[in-house]
């Protein structure tokens, strides 16, 4: 008998999960309600993609293993993505100093467009699967609390029901699983909300000639002054370009226009991401995005649960994308899924609720990371630390501190960020101890950039400093 998948929404979770599902069953249907773009383009639906974001190696490791057709990383780095190394390819600021770069070895990242990420994965997936994309709005759940069998959909020739094994919501931070789910008489799922107001504005800027090489660079937030969060970014993407995007919470909100844009960074905890970019050319205007509260909801923990749907991505936990961590969390719950259907097949009793319980381990790193230290923020919506957070915050603290001058408290952190390890990684022995015997050298009060790259940021600095 003939099987069929449905997911809404044509984002990256919904391909990725598309790609899990296209193992196990006959035929895929992703439902989307905008025209998709043939190439590296922006789309109307994706508030953020305008903004940077970063593919950890977690994450990138997850989508290795979904998406058919050759290597991820392959495609987009011939594309003119870059491969950026943790260790040694990155300037970072954080609330205890400038970290040091290693000659020894870390964990990767990819830094291009989200626009460029999309497309190459919808791409491979599309071209290796049996998945066919519909230009549609998803209504409904067809079922009941016991099971979803479809989805109603409304189409331009009118609404339609489409007939499912298995539905899996990746609708983006907009789901209306709550809705959805009422309509066929489930209730009980439980849904969190911290928000820090925290605000992107991102420009575009052609990288200037010399600087082609230079590290991506980033001045990390302060969540433990008791003052706005402000932070800024220079991302190399493809196509000669720097994304540059800052951030900031409530009372400290990036401007738009691009005077006020200059100003932001340069009055950072380092100027360093203004001096930069006082010598680089824009090639847009700057693009403000407000869609930044973390939301997430548990589906593993509700007291009934549908067989035949699954929720993931950003409408299973969305994150302030100022951490980078929503990508990687998609994919690796995708990947959940992936495991649960070779495991036991698309019809197998409590399918659903084995792999929400396996992507909630996805998601309870990430969340501790991002909701964690943005209810730090003046004016932060959605609770405030308790004595358990307090506990672990002074501890990830130590090691942040250790990691500026100890090489095993930098690969914990590294593995931690990178999402290719789970919490239990700051118990490691070697990690305690590092912890507990501090940073070996005094932090660095400057970047530490090479003389090469000391010349580019002269070359370009027009700030005078």
């Amino acid at each position: 008998m003939s099987r069929r998948a449905v997911v809404i929404g044509a984002g990256l979770a919904g391909m990725l999960a598309s790609a899990a599902l296209s193992t196990a069953v006959d035929e895929v249907i992703v439902l989307d309600r905008d025209d998709l773009p043939d190439g590296p383009e922006h789309r109307r639906g994706l508030p953020q993609g305008r903004h940077a974001h970063l593919l950890m190696a977690g994450g990138l490791a997850a989508m290795e293993d979904l998406v058919p057709g050759g290597s991820v990383r392959e495609r987009l780095l011939a594309a003119g993505a870059r491969e950026v190394s943790l260790s040694s390819g990155m300037l970072a600021l954080t609330p205890d100093g400038w970290l040091r770069r290693w000659r020894r070895p870390g964990p990767s990242m990819i830094a291009c467009s989200r626009a460029l990420l999309d497309w190459a994965v919808r791409s491979a997936v599309l071209a290796g699967t049996r998945t066919e994309i519909r230009k549609a709005r998803a209504l409904e759940l067809l079922g009941t609390a016991r099971r979803v069998h479809g989805v109603r959909a409304a189409t331009a020739a009118g609404d339609t029901d489409v007939e499912a094994d298995l539905v899996v919501d990746a609708s983006g931070r907009g789901s209306r699983v709550v809705t959805w789910l009422a309509g066929i008489g489930v209730s009980g799922l439980r849904e969190r909300t911290v928000d820090a107001g925290l605000v992107n504005a991102t420009r575009v800027y052609r990288v200037p000639e010399g600087a082609e090489r230079f590290p991506l660079t980033v001045v990390h937030a302060d969540p433990y002054t008791s003052r706005p969060g402000r932070s800024g970014m220079v991302l190399p993407i493809e196509g000669g370009r720097w994304m540059v995007s800052l951030a900031g919470t409530r009372g400290g909100e990036p401007p738009a226009d691009p005077d006020g844009f200059l100003r932001y960074t340069l009055d950072l905890p380092d100027p360093l991401v203004g001096r930069l970019i006082s010598g680089a050319e824009p090639l847009t205007d700057v693009h403000l995005s407000r869609s930044t509260r973390n939301v997430r909801r548990y589906p593993e923990k509700a007291p009934h649960w549908p067989e035949g749907f699954v929720v993931l991505g950003d409408a299973l936990a969305a994150f302030n994308p100022a951490y980078g961590q929503g990508m990687s969390v998609a994919a690796l719950g995708a990947r959940v899924l992936a495991r649960e259907l070779r495991r036991s097949g698309p019809d197998a009793p409590g399918l659903a609720r084995r792999v929400q319980r396996g992507a909630a381990r996805s998601v309870d790193m990430a969340w501790a990371v991002a909701a964690g230290q943005d209810v730090r923020y003046p004016g932060a919506v959605g609770g405030a630390p308790g004595p358990a957070d307090h506990l672990v915050t002074a501890y990830t603290r130590r090691m942040m501190k250790a990691a500026a001058g100890s090489y095993d408290a930098a690969r914990a952190v590294w593995d931690l960020t990178s999402l290719r390890a789970g919490p239990a990684r700051l118990l490691h022995p070697a990690v305690v101890l590092a912890t507990l015997a501090g940073s070996p050298l005094p932090p660095a009060a400057r970047p530490p950039l090479t003389e090469s790259e000391r010349k580019v940021v002269r070359a370009l600095d027009r700030t005078g400093r």
